[in-house]
């Protein structure tokens, strides 16, 4: 189809995965926060070739879906070295350690060791948009090209000696900014002039690669590197207000935040027999730096000496870890497996100041400090933390008789700062008939706090009625967070159950159903702002100077219950071949307790709002339902998929609810294989030009007539990609 990076496909082909591009919300308008199951973007753990990823070394803050969590930057894995993903929806931390909440995605790379493949794709935004006269809706009275993005790949496989292989792959891909900006009478004022999606400009390059030392031991190796350089515009500063200076922009100005993000990741290992026992021993090393640069910006505290870009810093994330794998198969029963492993796992977090001018209030001048759009991280924001974690698990699965699996297991884990946990599960298979089989599953998980989590801070200084002062967000290990009450972060846990069936009632004819209930306790959010006049701790903020504050902190219970369904049909039509698939997930998370700091208790409404609340609730649509249809004749393919997005509510700046009604994507292609080798492809993406329901932009997120919920305000999207095969 349309899409070029895995957040997007995998938005589109998996029901219970989603992931939105964010807009005016500041480091994850450039990496794209996910979920599964409308859990938080890091209670999905992320394997790739089955060994853990490392995680952004960003936290969602402003604006987001997912604020206050961390999460895997899928986009830094190049869809075109990936040969397929696997999706498992159970929680898993019994197996696979923290972050398996919600389930597990699993990325296998492409292996192959002869000829290879190249692609080029070119797609545009063609949207309508306008302003008729006739209605205050506005109707479409002109078209916009916009969001232009081209995608170049190549993947080509080498044998080595001994049956190995070498898998390397290229992939380039650049998509300029997207601009959907008020149109209506309805809502004239634009607060952010040039809203839409950030320009991205991805390159990577992978490889997998494994060969035979002896007969009885194997090599492997993969990773990767990437560098995205985005950007995105920040909220318009109007030419009168107090953070323009009239010389510099005398039409005011809209701030472009841009982001350089390095990604680093190499895992490698030996696969062996060690008495009767499959090994295998392996070390994983990741790295992920993102570094913030303001341009088309200012410091109004400089008047028209401001420079108009600075270098703002930014932070890393490192997660480095060896491990220890063995299994074995024993004739008991019907079969019997055992797996049981060792892992060490060493994470080092860092933030980074930037230059002087992109935070520093300078003295004699009220307006404000700091690069605005987004001010620098300060030398009092610097910090360098680590912590280490050593985990052992033993799983086993036992086939009592042919039509009856039954699986367990445990793992144990020591994390250097908040101590112990202990997890299990049980699951089972039972086939019914040739056709039918039911599964369930139980299981405890836990997700312990990332290291941004725990030590994140950010400072940005204001000056109210010539008194300068700091809006502040406190790390959790602060003085001030201890001497407000804030607890020391701990993990989070949750209970898992599942139950579901697989069928298969005729020829070329298969259904799967799995419900599932998940509750979660002591997640980890950010906090809303206190002030200097709050009742209980107002004073200590102004004994510290600080403005208002704000901290993460273990706060929320939720329980989320829905189910997966699947359906696929194919037959013979004419000369050639129908295929149909027809996927959902139906989901419903409530909130069932908000918990403040002891010296905070009766403060819910600012620990953690209605308005935080509900953008927790939005992670995911109530459903998500597509249908995908498929033909194929000789040389000549098809293929139209309908995804329904399900309603989402958010509350807005002006405490209202606002309500996005159900919405339908339609999306086309056709493909042409010319000969072997050579294949071309048309089509378009939500080619019915299809929104979200829209608002008055001085009350939402985004600063726009649209938030970022559903499909996004992209509008339509059409596409024509040449493949070559070699």
């Amino acid at each position: 189809m349309g899409q070029v990076d895995l957040n997007q496909i995998l938005q589109y082909v998996a029901p219970s995965f989603n992931s939105n591009r964010q807009s005016g919300s500041d480091g994850a308008d450039h990496v794209d926060p996910a979920t599964i199951r409308g859990l938080g973007p890091d209670q999905t753990l992320v394997l790739v070739n089955g060994k853990r990823w490392h995680q952004s070394s960003l936290v969602n803050l402003y604006g987001s879906r997912g604020r206050g969590n961390t999460g895997t930057d899928l986009n830094s894995i190049p869809a075109s070295a990936i040969d397929r993903i696997e999706i498992l929806r159970d929680g898993a931390a019994a197996q696979y350690g923290s972050d398996a909440i919600a389930g597990v995605i699993n990325i296998i790379l492409k292996s192959n060791n002869e000829g290879g493949s190249a692609n080029v794709s070119l797609g545009s935004n063609i949207t309508g948009y306008g302003e008729s006269l006739n209605s205050p809706l506005g109707k479409v009275i002109s078209r916009r090209n916009d969001g232009l993005t081209v995608n170049a790949n190549v993947n080509y496989g080498f044998k080595l000696k001994n049956n190995g292989y070498l898998n390397l792959t290229g992939d380039y891909i650049n998509k300029s900014r997207t601009y959907r900006p008020n149109f209506t009478a309805l809502y004239p004022d634009d607060y952010r002039k040039k809203a839409g999606d950030g320009a991205i400009d991805n390159k990577a390059l992978f490889f997998n690669s494994g060969f035979a030392i002896n007969s009885k031991t194997n090599f492997y190796a993969f990773g990767g590197v990437s560098q995205r350089n985005g950007g995105a515009y920040a909220f318009t500063r109007e030419a009168e207000s107090e953070r323009n200076v009239i010389g510099i922009y005398p039409n005011g100005f809209d701030p472009l935040i841009k982001s350089k993000i390095n990604d680093r990741s190499l895992s490698f290992g030996i696969k062996t027999t060690i008495k009767g026992w499959n090994a295998d021993l392996n070390a994983t090393l990741g790295n992920n730096r993102f570094e913030y640069n303001v341009e088309n910006t200012l410091n109004a505290s400089l008047g028209v000496k401001s420079p108009t870009k600075f270098y703002a810093g930014g932070f890393a994330l490192s997660q480095n870890m060896i491990g220890a794998h063995f299994n074995k198969a024993f004739k008991v029963a019907n079969g019997l497996n055992v797996a049981w492993g060792t892992e060490y796992r060493q994470d080092q977090y860092k933030i980074f100041a930037g230059e002087l001018g992109s935070y520093k209030q300078y003295a004699g001048s009220s307006a404000p400090g700091g690069s605005q759009g987004f001010p620098g991280f300060q030398p009092s924001n610097e910090t360098l933390a680590q912590r280490t974690n050593w985990g052992a698990y033993a799983d086993g699965e036992l086939d009592v008789t042919k039509s009856w699996l039954l699986s367990g297991a445990v793992r144990v884990e020591n994390y250097s700062d908040f101590g112990w946990t202990t997890n299990f599960k049980v699951a089972s298979r039972l086939k019914l008939s040739n056709k039918i089989s039911v599964r369930g599953s139980i299981s405890s998980g836990f997700r312990a706090p990332s290291l941004p989590q725990i030590n994140f801070a950010n400072t940005f200084t204001n000056v109210v009625s010539g008194v300068i002062s700091e809006i502040v967000i406190a790390p959790n290990t602060s003085e001030l967070a201890k001497t407000v009450g804030i607890p020391a972060l701990k993990q989070e846990t949750s209970i898992n159950t599942s139950f579901g069936f697989t069928a298969k009632p005729i020829r070329n004819l298969t259904l799967t159903v799995d419900g599932y209930s998940v509750n979660i306790k002591d997640r980890v959010v950010l906090t809303g702002l206190f002030d200097q006049n709050d009742d209980m701790i107002g004073s200590i903020l102004q004994a510290s100077n600080i403005e208002s504050a704000q901290f993460f902190t273990n706060a929320v219970n939720t329980k989320t219950n829905g189910f997966d369904a699947i359906i696929t049909y194919e037959h013979k039509l004419g000369a050639g071949r129908l295929s149909y698939t027809l996927a959902g997930n139906f989901n419903q998370q409530e909130i069932k307790k908000v918990k403040t700091a002891p010296l905070l208790a009766g403060k819910e409404d600012i620990y953690y709002g209605r308005r935080e609340q509900y953008f927790l609730l939005a992670s995911a649509p109530s459903r998500k339902v597509s249908a995908n249809i498929n033909y194929k004749i000789k040389k000549f393919s098809t293929n139209v998929r309908l995804t329904n997005f399900g309603k989402v509510e958010l509350v807005n700046f002006a405490d209202e609810v606002e309500s996005y009604g159900d919405r339908t994507t339609t999306d086309i292609t056709m493909s042409y294989q010319v000969n072997p080798k050579f294949s071309f492809t048309v089509g378009g993406s939500n080619i019915l030009d299809v929104y979200p329901q829209h608002y008055n932009s001085a009350n939402t997120e985004t600063g726009s007539m649209y938030e970022a919920v559903q499909m996004g305000m992209g509008g339509a999207f059409y596409f024509a990609k040449v493949g070559i095969k070699f």
